[in-house]
């Protein structure tokens, strides 16, 4: 696949421009954000330039089975039903599954509670199990799709990583997390099955990402210098 990806001349990176702090669109339309800035730095050791493909939750692994993109640096938890049509990295971050809702609505449960989730999500499978009665609300998008709806009360509440919804909480005065996590996923880079040695070289450069710094620097660059990165093992 290195080989491939440096005869092309380019690297496909597919990212997730869904939601604020992990990947977005700036004012001039650039693709910014976490998992940008992970991407970037992960074309820079290939040594090609990237070019980024916006992909949403349930189009990651489907596209990198069929050969659209190259590599996946798009806030995918890595779960044993995935792992078994993709290989993953080892973590490049970590995140739990967090709920939002209005301020002022005194929701304490989902429980017959319209929540608004991404399709093919990790926050969509564990509603299915722990919360069966909630009322799903899909969108392919969480931001700017979801967050609308949470914003113009057409739903109760909202189900996604911690990452996304702790930076909306801070942006929003209206909107509120709900104390606790739901889990506690790896975030892996994901690829093609059939290739092991990428994963290997993918799985040195999260390592090096680790113990270089980039990933504390990376990390309260998007969500603040209070922050506290969670603990990443740079084994690999």
């Amino acid at each position: 696949m290195i080989d491939d990806i440096r005869l092309r001349g380019t690297v496909r990176i597919g990212v997730s421009l869904g939601g604020e702090p992990i990947g977005f669109r700036d004012a001039q339309n650039n693709p910014v954000g976490y998992d940008v800035d992970v991407a970037t730095m992960l074309a820079q050791k290939l040594g090609v330039p990237v070019e980024f493909v916006d992909v949403s939750g349930d189009a990651r692994i489907s596209m990198l089975v069929s050969g659209q993109i190259d590599v996946a640096v798009a806030n995918t938890s890595a779960t044993l039903e995935r792992a078994k049509t993709v290989n993953f990295t080892i973590p490049y971050n970590r995140a739990g599954l967090r709920v939002i809702v209005q301020k002022n609505a005194g929701i304490k449960d989902l429980k017959e509670k319209k929540v608004v989730v991404g399709r093919g999500t990790t926050g969509e499978s564990f509603l299915k199990i722990a919360v069966p009665d909630a009322q799903l609300v899909y969108v392919d998008q969480f931001a700017p799709d979801g967050v609308l709806q949470l914003q113009q009360k057409r739903v109760d509440a909202a189900i996604e990583d911690s990452s996304l919804l702790d930076y909306l909480a801070t942006k929003n005065p209206s909107l509120v997390t709900l104390p606790g996590l739901y889990s506690n996923d790896p975030i892996g880079i994901a690829v093609a099955k059939g290739d092991p040695e990428f994963v290997r070289w993918l799985d040195m450069f999260v390592s090096d990402y680790i113990q270089s710094g980039a990933y504390a620097a990376n990390y309260t660059k998007w969500w603040g210098a209070g922050s506290n990165p969670p603990a990443l093992n740079p084994q690999w």
